[in-house]
């Protein structure tokens, strides 16, 4: 047996509701952002070294040695 109570659900109940659930999630993305960001920066700061690193293997593969000899 179900015991739901027999008031209706209003639309300010609803928004209350959400009001109160979003809170906790935008305070929860605040107080994360920090982190968030500054494992973006150095996400990012790995992969610009990675490309610089790629870019200068494949330059010293591709380049030719000329040799030049005085006769």
């Amino acid at each position: 047996m179900s015991t739901a109570s027999t008031a209706r659900i209003t639309r300010d109940d609803l928004e209350a509701k959400l009001r109160e659930v979003t809170g906790e999630a935008t305070e929860t993305v605040e107080a994360a952002r920090p982190q968030i960001v500054g494992g973006a920066v150095a996400g990012l700061l790995l992969l610009v070294i990675v490309a610089y690193l790629f870019g200068r293997r494949r330059g010293r593969k591709r380049s030719a040695v000329v040799e030049i000899r005085r006769v």
